[in-house]
């Protein structure tokens, strides 16, 4: 009689990615009786990642390195790991993740695999024929890690095509509302007084998260008359060729309007400060954690039409949709929304109800459940 896996093991770079993403994963793993291994890069997470009841295992393996001979290592030291650990599944997280992890698991014989992509970063938003070679690259390279064990975990509809997949094949691909997140840690307070119209980026700072269209959509805005601020919250990302120097922050924080203010750890203390969630996102995404929070706590959501961002928000629904790249349809959304206070209102009521109809953390974790399930079964 074949038995029953009873462990399974994630795969991902950053112990802290795990920790603010991926924690309902683990926990749904738990509630079904399974054993739990984290094997990421550790820096100082372990606490948050094993009071979920999961044990975190070391491995050191450098996020920003594209080297495939660093990348090789790695798989070498993961495959070691996962043949010590022996787990019936591996569930591999973002696009590092998946490369490394998947060629471990092939070494270490492990043939029940979840690649979860996360969306494709820097790489999704590259404009141009060398992003859409890139993008092929990948869709190769993953494909090619592929086993009849294999299936595939989404964050919205548009990445399962990248890959050549169809976002309806229910046997091979499930989607989820992002990472989830839990609405009563996100409570709902009034929105403040306007004038001005106080508007807030939570996310590190990139370039591909527009961060530098938000600041030109404001100058626009506020040359327009409109009265608008906006908040910088996040820290750049010295992993990330497209982090934003923390001179550039700071000289924007000189200008009238905008302040950088750093990382925080205390999120819904600054959605209860602020009218508008801001992601001008220039592409990559799978589905922003920082809008899910920002409806949480029934703030409207001003964003840009790509995938993952518009796969939360409705454009007039919930939030506004512009071009991705572009400070000017920005702008006149800026300057929409400082004009309209019931407008923002609305919004920001139709944000929280559309968190609670699909995107909590509770929702993810069903769904993971039943992904596992099925993987278990088979």
């Amino acid at each position: 009689m074949t038995s029953v896996p009873s462990k399974i093991a994630f795969v991902v770079t950053e112990d802290w990615f795990f920790a603010s993403h991926f924690l309902p994963m683990a926990r749904a793993a738990r509630e079904m009786g399974l054993e739990v291994a984290v094997v990421a890069r550790e820096r100082a997470h372990r606490g948050a990642i094993e009071a979920t009841g999961a044990r975190l295992v070391a491995l050191e393996a450098e996020r920003s390195s594209l080297n495939p001979l660093s990348a090789g290592f790695a798989a070498g030291q993961l495959a070691a790991i996962l043949e010590r650990e022996k787990p019936g599944m591996v569930h591999c997280i973002a696009l590092r993740g998946i490369l490394i992890g998947g060629t471990a698991a092939a070494l270490a014989r492990v043939p029940r695999r979840v690649y979860a992509l996360t969306g494709l970063g820097f790489l999704g938003a590259r404009p141009g024929l060398a992003g859409r070679g890139a993008r092929l690259a990948v869709r190769t390279l993953v494909r090619g890690l592929e086993t009849r064990g294999t299936r595939y975990l989404f964050e919205n509809p548009d990445d399962p095509r990248l890959l050549g997949l169809d976002p309806a094949d229910e046997a091979r691909v499930t989607l989820v509302g992002g990472a989830g997140v839990d609405p009563d840690a996100f409570p709902v307070m009034p929105l403040p007084p306007q004038p001005p119209l106080k508007v807030a980026i939570v996310a590190r700072m990139l370039w591909s998260k527009g961060v530098d269209v938000a600041v030109e959509a404001v100058r626009l805005a506020r040359a327009r008359g409109a009265a608008v601020e906006l908040s910088l919250y996040g820290a750049p990302d010295p992993s990330n060729p497209k982090a934003v120097p923390e001179a550039t922050l700071q000289a924007w924080s000189r200008e009238p309007g905008i302040r950088w203010h750093g990382p925080t750890r205390d999120v819904a203390a600054v959605w209860a400060g602020h009218h508008v969630c801001c992601l001008p996102s220039r592409g990559g995404e799978g589905l922003p954690r920082t809008l899910i929070e920002g409806a949480a706590s029934g703030r409207a959501l001003l964003t840009t039409d790509v995938p993952g961002c518009r796969t939360l928000v409705r454009d007039g629904v919930d939030g506004l949709l512009a071009p991705p790249g572009e400070a000017g349809p920005l702008a006149d959304a800026l300057v929409r929304l400082a004009a309209d206070p019931a407008l923002v209102a609305r919004l920001s009521e139709a944000a929280r109800e559309r968190v609670l109809s699909g995107f909590t953390e509770r929702h993810v974790m069903e769904a993971v459940k039943r992904l596992y399930a099925g993987m278990l079964a088979s």
